[in-house]
This record gives C-alpha cells, structure tokens and sequence, in this order.
C-alpha cells in the first residue's frame, strides 16, 4: 500500500477482540490504511501485532475483559498514553453460546450480555469522554450482527445483546453528532472464523456457505473492508448507519430457490 492509499495515517485505533477472526483482520486493515493500532483481546494477539508492525505503524497489546469497566477505562488511558488520542474505535469483542433460553446456563446467558452489550457501551463511554473534550471528532464502529433482528433460537442472549447493542449505538450517534464523533454499525453475514468452530463442522461450514445466495461465507477481510470505509475521511457524512456485508444473507434467498428449484 503507497503512503497516497494510507489514509488513516496518523489516526489511532482501538479494536476489541482483535487476536483474530474479524477483529484481527480489521486491525491489519486499519494499519495497513496508517493507523497506529491498540489491540485488545483476551489474550496477547501476538501475530495480530506483528501483520500490523509489518506495514509500518505502531500497535500495542491490550490483554482485558471488555466487560469490566475499570479495565476497560485502563485500556484506554494505556492506549492513549502509548500510542496517542483514540481517533477511532471498533467495537468486536463479542462471546456467545447456543442453548435454549429456558435451559441455559446462566451464567453463560449473563457473560454473553455482559460482553456484547455492556462491553461496547464501557467502550463508548470510556473514548468518548476522551474524544469530546478534544474537539477533533472522531469513529466509532460497532461490529453487531443479523442477529439484532432475526430470532435466531437458541441465541437468545446474543440476539438481546446485539439488538440492545445497535439500539445504543444509534443513539450514541445522535447524542455524539455535535461533536462530529461519527457511530456507524456493521452487521457481518456469516463469516469463516474461528469461533464459527464453536458451533459447526468444517464439512458443515463448506455445506452451509456454498448454499448461502454468494456461494461462501464471508472472510474477515470482508468486514475489515467496510469498516476502513466507514472510517475514511470521505465517509464523513455517514454517521447512524447499519452497512451490511453479508452477502445476501438476509434476504428470502430460501424462498427464492425454493421456486427456482421447482420441477418445470
């Protein structure tokens, strides 16, 4: 990428749940567009940090529970004091399990809200309290998903945190408007990552994105892209928007080859 392409260059950068999957992949964009990067994960996302220092920007590791707030607002300070004022944030950190609500281990049910719910607002809160003063604006991006709207069973918390989460940031747009701290939304489809492992079979993963209407499932570059879009300085008057890269995921395609298939 010349230094003409980089044009988050000179930015700071946040992303939660950055050791791998979606996050890692938009952090390497964010970097690769110049951003410097902080990258939080549960763990130290050691090759996350090296794609990144690759290109030539600065990244740091930020081991912590978004669902903490005080680690949360520890993280933001370390990353502001190392790195530079946060110019912008994705939001990623996600966790979730698949049971059904009435049977649900509880203590999972609450780990899935607290980390896709409350850690993105302790994120919100914590950067803005930092962008606002400073009165240079800024991005925020929360990584929610389909998953706010459709009742997918046996996600029944995950399907509350992401609705409350796109909710909340629809909001923080508004409140956040006056002080040109942009909030856009990504709702990723379904997308080959790590986590997905949790869930399915590799055969089913092949089965399930070869019948989806784009013939695969995304790849976390994929989503990576649209966020670097979001954050671009020629998006400026986007600021409350929900971009979905799912490849047609959400629409009727089971009706619509339902009809196609039929014998003629």
């Amino acid at each position: 990428m010349t230094e003409s392409t980089k044009l988050l260059a000179g930015q700071t950068a946040l992303v939660s749940g950055g050791g791998r999957g979606i996050g890692a992949a938009v952090a390497i964009a964010l970097a690769q567009a110049g951003a410097n990067v902080a990258i939080n994960d549960l763990r130290e996302p050691n090759e996350t940090l090296a794609a990144c220092r690759s290109v030539g920007v600065n990244a740091m590791g930020l081991i912590g529970d978004v669902s903490d707030q005080a680690t949360v607002e520890s993280m933001v300070k370390a990353c502001e004091e190392q790195l530079g004022p946060i110019s912008i944030l994705v939001s990623n950190a996600a966790y979730s399990d698949r049971e059904l609500f009435y049977a649900a281990n509880m203590d999972g049910f609450r780990k899935t809200i607290d980390v896709c719910m409350w850690g993105p607002f302790y994120l919100a809160r914590a950067v803005a309290n930092r962008m606002i003063p400073r009165g240079t604006g800024g991005n925020m991006v929360f990584v929610s998903s389909p998953h706010a709207y459709k009742a997918i069973p046996g996600a029944m918390a995950y399907n509350m945190g992401k609705a409350a989460l796109d909710q909340m940031a629809r909001t923080a747009a508004v409140e956040l408007a006056e002080h040109r701290i942009r909030v856009n939304i990504v709702h990723p489809g379904w997308t080959d990552t790590p986590g997905e492992r949790k869930f399915f079979f590799e055969d089913e993963l092949k089965q399930h994105g070869e019948n989806l209407p784009w013939g695969r499932l995304a790849k976390p570059e994929d989503i990576a892209h649209g966020v670097v879009f979001l954050c671009d300085p020629r998006s400026e008057y986007i600021t409350g928007a929900t971009l979905s890269i799912d490849g047609g995921i959400v629409l009727p395609y089971q009706e619509m080859f339902r009809i196609r298939n039929r014998p003629k």
